[in-house]
């Protein structure tokens, strides 16, 4: 794997484009969140696949598809990142937490579960916490199944965060937001109910809603499926991507808006649930850690050019985390 290039701030974030032995390119980010230093908590963000078939409205790591990664390519990510800092691999952060979640489904891709498998013998990481966000498509069952026994075997008392990324409670925006077929409420409900109680002390599962001006979210639809006792709604913007711009999605978030729109989590809170609204550093913006804006730019123009990633003009928030 060769770095072809890089853009942001160790104190924030850092993106990296790299090109892999077999020619092909992924993204992938290490990141820190102000005022919590490194030693505390550390994120990784790696990607799973070339491109993403799935094609999500507001991601730009769609559009393009060449492929799964390996096993190995997938440690490729993690190894770089790692040996920076920590170069035998003793990782002595409080929270080690890895994201399969910069380009590609996980899911779609099996040797995500050998990583998986692997990881808590390849580093010296007491703080690891591997955390997984997928939209569940349909045909993923069997890696699914695989992954509640990994998670039962290696990954006990909460050290495994499992995300659903959701987005609307409406079927009908849900399918443009997320164009594939995928599971439904029924079965997310199901399997998600199964990961959280097999075992003891697990982490609530996670249902990930990305606001925009026009999204809905029913808490009576969340509540005739999703048990608040094993999941938990977390509240993010909309990433502001080329995709999301082009679609017409306008972040609920905005520079003049004094909060994100405290009665929805209020109501969520209101009937159980616990709630995360996650707004992160306006910087991660600018650098552009988000999903794929770098090789989007990159296989379009042929330039790993990491300055701005973005071809419209960024509005500044002034929202905090709350």
């Amino acid at each position: 794997m060769e770095i072809i290039a890089t853009a942001g701030n160790k104190e924030i974030a850092t993106v990296y484009l790299a090109e892999m032995d077999n020619g092909k390119y992924v993204e992938f980010v290490e990141s820190v969140q102000p005022p919590i230093p490194r030693h505390k908590k550390w994120v990784l963000i790696v990607s799973t696949l070339y491109g993403c078939p799935v094609g999500c409205a507001i991601c730009d790591a769609g559009g393009w598809y060449d492929g799964k990664l390996s096993a190995e390519e997938i440690f490729a990510q993690i190894d770089h990142l790692v040996t920076r800092y920590f170069p035998d691999r003793n990782v002595p952060v409080d929270k080690f937490k890895i994201q399969f979640a910069r380009m590609g489904e996980p899911a779609l891709n099996p040797d995500v579960l050998d990583v998986l498998e692997a990881l808590p013998l390849r580093y010296d990481a007491p703080g690891l916490l591997p955390s997984l966000s997928t939209i569940a498509p349909n045909g993923t069952d069997a890696f699914f199944r695989r992954l509640l026994e990994i998670k039962h075997r290696l990954y006990k008392k909460g050290a495994f965060q499992l995300q659903f990324s959701i987005h609307s409670t409406d079927k009908e925006q849900r399918d443009k937001l997320l164009p594939v077929k995928k599971w439904d409420f029924d079965k997310i409900a199901d399997y998600g109910t199964r990961f959280f109680r097999i075992g003891k002390g697990n982490r609530k599962i996670t249902l990930n809603f990305a606001l925009s001006e026009d999204s809905i979210l029913s808490v009576d639809t969340l509540q005739s499926y999703f048990d608040p006792a094993c999941f938990m709604i977390k509240i993010t913007p909309v990433n502001p991507t080329v995709t999301a711009d082009k679609n017409g999605i306008v972040n609920l978030v905005k520079g003049d808006t004094p909060a994100l729109e405290p009665s929805v989590a209020a109501g969520l809170r209101a009937v159980g649930y616990d709630v995360i609204v996650s707004i992160g550093e306006w910087e991660e913006n600018q650098i552009g850690s988000n999903c794929g804006q770098y090789i989007k730019r990159f296989l379009e123009t042929g330039q790993p050019v990491m300055k701005e990633s973005y071809n419209y003009k960024l509005a500044h928030s002034d929202l905090i985390d709350l």
